[in-house]
């Protein structure tokens, strides 16, 4: 590939972004990026697409599979004209600048051709020689020959040169005479590519903790003690022992299960200082799936600090601890002793300085995340600057920016993080990429081609029923084979079929072979939830010329083999039973017309702070008009209140350089003094008034962004308020930006953590607080070394890169007390007004109750979003409990509501760092640009349909529909409903509320559901 073919003479920047590294981040980066009309070269080191997320078992909190939740997104990214994936492929140089880079990608050869393979599997059957496999932790083996995982992405097999008798000693090569597809090339050869792009994401993912560290723990002596990627394998339906955990020393199951935080995190000996941010919680996932594969085991978590600092992760954290009855211990074994008489022995020591020791039978090591093994290569191959852990380093307040321009870096090689903040990043990374090659937008996309619909009408019901294995996560329990034997004998059922991995590549493609060769018009798939998978296949029926409205899901999984684990015959009867009924309603399946609706080019902006600042910027520089509302005099919101960040630059200085380029943004209306008084519509064309000072203005617009923001907790507790010594950190901030921060005699300081958070007012964490108290703290000793500072505190949440801030205050002698929320600390006033104040708290070092006199304390209050309700009840979005606004999926749609075309950011969504606020701004600003980019939008046909016979215009729809997508023209006579497609959500409401039923829904009509609802009576009539 050359730039010369590449993009066409003359244009000033190439509309194609490289996007290193095929992980979640990655792979949604890619899908952002296709989706603003940029093509993509995805370039990935190992033979597929996926990253350690593919090797998990379930997500916490949402309980999703996690392959599950992944693969629909590996294959759509598979089968996109415009993503060009490249396995076996690194990067080796990036030459040029910004808009005009030439990439240097070193490609390793497959020995298999992609192209031809049709992963069948033969080579590896006949493969003589074994490897570990690397996808189960080499708990298992594979051959030289293989694929890295049975979805992968591409589907095509590889071998590995270093193991390959062929390869190496010219003996062997039975894959190639067993191939029938004749796809094996032992004579290919490593490539150098050369690819013009305008701009590079980085997202190689993260390394793992080395075996030096883990063997300190006894990891590679002791048979029993796994890592946490292991366990991982061992939890998961696909994992070698099939989802059964069982010690490795005798293939037992454990008794007694002990998980050690911090293996290579928050360690100086290994050089990892900082915090993983991640295994906190995922330990309390693997908790609790270890206890339901064996209610009766006994766990045991072993913390320094619980860091569960993410949106809804305390409740769940609480939730998971009281249902499971773990026991949490704040300890840090130094070691694991193996005994004589069979298990493992940890030894400890409690705050209150006893010592402990006892016997496990499985101890797993939450291993921490480090930058990736060829971190410093990629740097240089990049040409970025790595921090002193070997992460990309970013600023503060261009927290997806590295040091040279037009490279972005997204995921766990900006930092430790989770599934929600990579995803996140990379919607912010594809915003930045599309303004940065705006006016190269769709110049080097290809448009994806379908066959011609078939037209359906008239025929006799052809339905095919593929079931699915899903590995052992269905099969383990419901016996497929007798469901799909049971789906040939349905009536219009004229194909039946098992699947191992449904939702798979290759069983895409062989379903559209499928509908073809069998004349099939009507599709049932048992297998997963739709919620995940149904778009999928969708696609897959328009591949073959099917509409996709003409397909049924029955969810087996979570509906049959969760919930009815222990009980197989259940579960299959069930199964049957939900087949049935899918392909009872399926033979009344229609086709559905799809819409294609235009797009108003312009986006609102709600808020004007921080968060919306940045979306307004990120939306004007890609190409869009934007307005910008403020219900406040002046822009900048709460941001303006911080005097100092983590580095000691003032955050005021960076809001007034953002201030100035929205204001001064040809594209960015600017409307303060306003509110919003009224939305209505639909994506793609909203219309709302702004209510100002000087009147009302109607905008027209194609999609809103919410930044409304959120503010400081007003505590009521701690005298705060009564006494002039207590003050929040936020009024403190003020005093140290001021010349006399300080009276000359403070000579003592308290600061007390979670104030109204963490189930005292609030019910969440607010994340920002500990990291607050440390840099206020630091700032202080800054100004007086021998002043005296205790903050009390649960756990100190300085995830990430903040824990070098925790032990740089703890070297200055900044004093740490940690209390149970059940005693907190109490203050009170001294004798005297001049008196010191008296805080009371109990000391776990002591054993006993003190009072310290101190001169001031300060409290770490949370944070409160901005009353939602109004503007949710406008949109019709949902909010949380605690009020912030609910994503529509938070491992997959972070920043997404739950009406198309709604978006939002920052304290809204829920409390978060400038930098994060940052990053998720941006995010919002590119799934927002994303509709007004194409132009024009695509509803989803499950829609209400309006039968104007049988409409007697009451009304009763138009005043009950929650989306305000129905309206009756009392102009028109005889006055009958209407249906505003691009609104209406399919909910039902409507059709539920005619008197006539003269609604019904596409896909979910009244005679659909009453066959449905026949098919499953009439098998059980004799019950």
């Amino acid at each position: 590939m050359h730039a010369s073919e590449a993009h066409p003479s003359g244009l000033q920047t190439v509309g194609s972004v490289m996007v290193v590294g095929g992980g979640v981040a990655g792979v949604q980066a890619a899908l952002d990026l296709t989706e603003l009309g940029l093509k993509v070269y995805l370039v990935e080191k190992s033979g597929a697409i996926g990253g350690v997320m593919a090797r998990l078992d379930k997500t916490f909190p949402t309980n999703d599979c996690s392959l599950c939740i992944l693969a629909p997104k590996l294959v759509e990214a598979g089968r996109d004209p415009n993503i060009v994936i490249l396995t076996l492929s690194e990067l080796i140089a990036l030459e040029g600048e910004s808009g005009r880079f030439t990439a240097k990608i070193r490609k390793q050869p497959r020995y298999i051709d992609e192209e031809i393979c049709t992963g069948c599997g033969q080579c590896t059957l006949y493969c003589l020689k074994q490897i570990g496999d690397e996808y189960n932790e080499n708990l298992a083996s594979t051959n030289a020959a293989h694929i890295d995982y049975a979805q992968a992405v591409p589907t095509s097999y590889h071998i590995d040169p270093k193991s390959c008798l062929k390869l190496n000693y010219e003996t062997c090569g039975l894959c190639a005479s067993v191939c029938q597809a004749g796809a094996i090339r032992f004579d290919q050869r490593e490539e150098v590519l050369e690819i013009p792009v305008g701009a590079v994401i980085l997202a190689p993912g993260f390394g793992r903790v080395s075996e030096e560290v883990l063997g300190r723990y006894g990891w590679g002596r002791f048979a029993d003690v796994l890592t946490a990627f292991e366990h991982e394998r061992l939890m998961c339906a696909s994992g070698p022992t099939g989802g059964e955990i069982v010690r490795p020393s005798d293939e037992k199951h454990p008794r007694k299960i002990a998980f050690l935080q911090c293996i290579g995190s928050r360690d100086e000996m290994c050089g990892n200082n900082y915090c993983s941010s991640v295994c906190c919680m995922y330990a309390i996932k693997q908790a609790t799936l270890a206890r339901e594969h064996d209610p009766h085991c006994e766990i045991t978590l072993f913390y320094m600090d619980v860091r569960t600092h993410g949106k809804g992760f305390d409740a769940a954290r609480e939730r998971a601890i009281a249902e499971g009855n773990f026991r949490v211990i704040y300890a840090r074994p130094p070691k694991v002793e193996d005994v004589f008489d069979g298990g493992l022995l940890l030894n400890w020591s409690t705050e209150d300085g006893k010592h402990h020791g006892e016997k496990f039978d499985l101890v797993v090591l939450s291993q921490g995340l480090e930058a990736p093994d060829d971190a410093e290569q990629l740097g240089r191959a990049a040409g970025i600057d790595l921090n002193r852990y070997h992460f990309a380093q970013t600023g503060t307040y261009t927290p997806l920016a590295t040091s040279r321009p037009g490279v972005q870096v997204i995921g766990a090689f900006q930092g430790p993080k989770d599934i929600p903040d990579s995803v996140t990043q990379a919607g912010g990374a594809a915003a930045l990429c599309s303004g940065q090659l705006a006016l190269a937008r769709g110049s080097e996309m290809t448009r994806a081609e379908f066959p011609p619909e078939r037209d359906i009408a008239g025929e006799e019901p052809r339905i095919g029923v593929f079931v699915c294995h899903c590995g052992i996560n269905i099969a383990g329990v419901v016996d497929v084979r007798a469901v799909r034997d049971y789906a040939r004998e349905l009536p219009g059922v004229v194909y039946a079929t098992d699947n191992l991995y449904s939702c798979s590549q290759d069983t895409q493609q062989h379903l559209v072979e499928i509908i073809k060769k069998h004349n099939l018009n009507r599709i049932v798939v048992s297998a997963c939830t739709p919620r995940t998978h149904e778009p999928l296949f969708q696609a897959t029926l328009r591949d073959a010329g099917l509409n996709r409205a003409l397909f049924e899901m029955a969810n087996i999984r979570d509906q049959c083999s969760w919930v009815h684990m222990h009980e197989p015959q259940q579960a299959t009867d069930k199964a049957k039973d939900l087949v049935r009924m899918a392909v009872a309603k399926a033979a009344h399946l229609t086709a559905l017309p799809e819409q294609r609706l235009p797009v108003t080019p312009a986006a609102l902006v709600i808020g004007g702070g921080l968060a919306g600042l940045t979306a307004a910027l990120a939306i004007g520089e890609q190409g869009f008009a934007t307005t910008l509302v403020e219900e406040a005099a002046t822009l900048g919101g709460r941001a303006l209140l911080l005097s100092a960040d983590r580095f000691g630059d003032d955050p005021r200085k960076a809001m007034q350089t953002l201030l100035n380029r929205v204001q001064a943004h040809p594209r960015i209306t600017v409307r303060t003094k306003s509110r919003v008084a009224s939305i209505s519509g639909y994506v793609g064309n909203f219309t709302t008034t702004i209510a100002g000072e000087t009147g009302s203005e109607v905008l027209h617009h194609g999609v809103a962004v919410i930044a409304t923001g959120g503010r400081a907790y007003a505590p009521q507790q701690y005298l705060h308020g009564v006494s002039e010594r207590v003050m929040t950190q936020l009024a403190l901030e003020k005093k140290l930006a001021s010349g006399r921060p300080l009276a000359a005699k403070t000579k003592q300081v308290a600061m007390i953590q979670c104030v109204g958070s963490r189930g005292e007012d609030l019910a969440y964490c607010s994340r920002v607080c500990c990291g607050q108290a440390l840099k206020n703290s630091l700032r202080l000793k800054a100004l007086d070394p021998a002043l005296s500072i205790t903050i009390f505190y649960r756990d100190m949440r300085a995830y990430g890169f903040l824990e070098d801030e925790y032990r740089k205050a703890r070297e200055l002698g900044v004093l740490f007390t940690r209390y149970n929320p059940d005693n907190p600390p109490r203050v009170r006033a001294g004798r005297g007004k001049s008196s010191p104040l008296i805080v009371e708290v109990f000391d776990p070092i002591l054993g006993q109750e003190v009072a310290r006199e101190v001169d001031l304390v300060v409290l770490s209050v949370g944070i409160v979003p901005e009353d939602p309700s109004e503007l949710a009840r406008m949109l019709k979005v949902p909010v949380t409990a605690d009020k912030f606004y609910l994503e529509a999926h938070v491992k997959l749609r972070p920043v997404d509501l739950a009406v198309d075309g709604v978006y939002v950011c920052g304290l809204a969504h829920g409390p978060k760092t400038m930098d994060e606020t940052i990053a998720q701004a941006q995010a919002a600003a590119g799934r927002a640009c994303q509709p007004l980019a194409k132009g024009a939008i695509s509803p989803e046909p499950i829609v209400s349909q309006v039968d104007p016979d049988l409409c007697i215009g009451c009304g009763a729809c138009e005043t009950f529909c929650p989306y305000k997508a129905i309206k009756i023209d009392k102009e028109v006579k005889p006055r009958k409903a209407q249906i505003l497609t691009a609104s209406c959500k399919g909910c039902g409401v409507c059709a539920a509320r005619c008197p006539t039923m003269a609604i019904d829904m596409g896909r979910f009509t009244l005679e659909g559901i009453r066959a449905q609802i026949h098919a499953f009576a009439k098998e059980h009539d004799h019950e």
